[in-house]
């Protein structure tokens, strides 16, 4: 087990490399620096002024040595400007050079600064990261014990009246997407028109004080299209258990209905499912981006929103490594909860 967990380490590393290099040449390209450049210096400057700008604040150094300087494994920058004041990636504003950090990158813990919300890009994460996982874990508390009661009722009595309907409720809730869905939640449980005043069509007040009232159309919105896909996931490994070869045995033998389910054939039924749902993690990091943005709901898709609307860069390359690392860590914990629930890979 130790070896299998080294090596998937190892490819998370190599993996997390190419993935944040990837993101750092996209985010660095021609056009959105000399966007940076004319925001910050004046939309009517020239393109030898953008040049000039870019030079003085490090952008004009080769791809590879600004992303050896993102990370932290290069020095960070350093240029004198006219007046022989030292300026540099390191240096923070009023700070002696001599006492600056040769290394300030993502491994030093300096994710940058935002210039979208003024502040630093480990702060604005940390907050917004922390409203997502707010949102993420009541929609896992709905999804999971619903998605699996759904796919084991189906999947107990496969091509049964129970198994037609809630495998047709499976599939439609599943194509229909969360823009839509959540519109129309909006439209029926906030509308005047309609007259189910329930719950609020905004969630910026969960920020503060999640409710009834403002959290449970974000939550359903998200939750109820996850929810779907796993149910047939669910379905479908119930139902190849249902027909294996040991149930029939102990249905033989006389054991009851009710026992077959719960002491043979649900643990082997939810191996799959489980690896279904830790893979729904990372999706819903990146899902939660249409909802948030719909309830006005400032997590961590919105901000990605924001970022990306304002080619905030630095606030755009943080985020890109906290979805990378969820995204790898929660794979991680799937392959080894898949080994150790199926005892067969354990012993090969």
């Amino acid at each position: 087990m130790l070896m299998f967990i080294a090596r998937r380490l190892l490819t998370m590393l190599g993996t997390a490399i190419c993935l944040t290099f990837l993101v750092f040449w996209l985010t660095n390209l021609a056009p959105n620096l000399e966007k940076i450049a004319k925001t910050e210096a004046g939309s009517r400057i020239t393109d030898a002024e953008v040049e000039s700008w870019l030079d003085k604040n490090g952008f004009g150094q080769p791809l590879l040595v600004r992303y050896g300087e993102w990370l932290g494994v290069l020095p960070g920058w350093t240029t004198t400007d006219e007046s022989g004041a030292v300026r540099g990636r390191c240096i923070a504003s009023g700070q002696d050079p001599a006492e600056a950090p040769r290394f300030c990158g993502i491994l030093q813990g300096d994710w940058g600064y935002s210039r979208v919300f003024r502040e630093d890009v480990a702060s604005v994460i940390g907050t917004r990261l922390a409203l997502t996982g707010k949102l993420m874990a009541w929609v896992l508390v709905v999804m999971v014990p619903g998605a699996l009661i759904l796919g084991i009722l189906a999947g107990m009595r496969e091509g049964s009246r129970t198994d037609r309907v809630l495998s047709t409720a499976s599939i439609a809730i599943t194509a229909t997407p969360e823009y839509v869905s959540g519109v129309v939640f909006i439209a029926v449980f906030t509308s005047s028109a309609v007259g189910l005043k329930w719950f609020n069509g905004s969630a910026t007040s969960a920020m503060d004080d999640a409710n009834l009232v403002n959290f449970t159309l974000p939550v359903l919105t998200v939750a109820l299209y996850a929810m779907g896909y796993v149910a047939r996931m669910t379905r479908a490994s119930m139902t190849e258990v249902m027909t294996a070869q040991y149930i029939r045995t102990a249905r033989l033998k006389g054991v009851s209905f009710p026992q077959v389910v719960l002491r043979h054939a649900l643990r082997n039924a939810l191996i799959a499912p489980f690896t279904v749902i830790m893979l729904q993690i990372p999706w819903l990091l990146t899902g939660v981006v249409i909802v948030e943005s719909l309830f006005n709901y400032k997590g961590f898709g919105w901000t990605l929103v924001e970022a990306a609307g304002n080619n905030d860069i630095e606030l755009l390359l943080g985020i890109s490594v906290v979805s990378v690392v969820v995204v790898l860590l929660t794979q991680l914990i799937s392959d080894v909860g898949y080994v150790y629930l199926n005892p067969r890979l354990r012993l090969s």
